[in-house]
């Protein structure tokens, strides 16, 4: 094996300093997803920088808006079992849970899942259907991005060379959460995941925010489905008429865990027992 260096930064600035400093270092957080690619020869970086000892990313905080910002640090496991989420925001914390296996949950930071951007996971759904803002580092400064505008592509984000995720902050988000991940056994990537929020009262949609992961490069969520429900009693036609919506807007992948024209069938019965459970 190549001599790797390892670095174990202080603090945030020194961090940024050293990935700026050498174009082939890479990050560490977690290292559910770094290890295996080193294992599997899939990276060969010239530097490891742990990010492990950077107060900066850690924390779960309620802010004065009502908005909850969680430290690019804070594992799955640690972010599942935290009570300070309220209303239409509990989604977070649910799709912490379903994350893999205990030992993953652990270890994982929503951090290092969020700059892999792997869209089967459960975290890019769940933050686009939250409006959750990503906040950045990098050489420029800071920044914040949208979740919807941070997940591109098939591990493709709006990460810039030398940046890292350092927060994820999310809304206040009214209604019940909705996180529904269909898979073949729990620990495994998901099949089709609905994540969102509804306010249902009286039978009436009074607001609802709904994104479909694992079912293309990027999640997705339609203003059209979300305007179609708003304001009307949530009749099977229409429950069914934005089901099948979203099924045409998505663009799956036929993989071990079922073909494209499968995903696409299910759909709109999974979006149906999603509103079905929070009404």
């Amino acid at each position: 094996m190549t001599a790797v260096a390892y670095h174990r930064p202080a603090c945030l600035d020194d961090a940024l300093a050293l990935l700026a400093a050498d174009e082939d270092a890479r990050p560490l957080a977690g290292g559910q997803t770094l290890v295996p690619m080193l294992n599997l020869d899939l990276l060969a970086p010239t530097a490891i920088v742990s990010l492990a000892d950077l107060a900066d990313l850690r924390g779960i905080a309620a802010l004065a808006d009502g908005s909850i910002r969680i430290g690019a640090m804070e594992t799955h496991a640690r972010i599942a079992a935290s009570r300070i989420f309220a209303a239409g925001q509990a989604l977070v914390p649910r799709a912490a849970g379903h994350i893999a296996s205990p030992a993953i949950r652990n270890f994982g930071t929503i951090g290092g899942a969020c700059a892999h951007g792997d869209p089967v996971s459960d975290w890019p759904v769940a933050l686009v259907a939250a409006d959750a803002r990503i906040e950045i580092a990098g050489p420029a400064g800071r920044r914040g991005v949208a979740a919807a505008d941070f997940f591109l592509g098939f591990l493709t984000t709006a990460l810039e060379p030398g940046e890292i995720v350092t927060a994820i902050v999310v809304p206040p988000v009214p209604g019940r959460a909705i996180h529904l991940r269909y898979s073949r056994i729990d620990s495994d990537y998901a099949t089709v995941i609905v994540a969102g929020a509804a306010d249902i009262r009286d039978g009436i949609c009074r607001s609802v925010r709904l994104a479909v992961g694992a079912c293309g490069p990027v999640p997705v969520r339609l203003a059209a489905v979300e305007d179609l429900l708003t304001g009307r009693p949530l009749e099977p036609a229409l429950v069914a008429a934005a089901g099948r919506m979203l099924a045409e807007a998505i663009d799956p992948l036929d993989d071990v865990r079922g073909s494209a024209a499968y995903r696409r069938r299910i759909l709109p019965g999974l979006v149906a027992r999603a509103l079905a459970g929070v009404a």
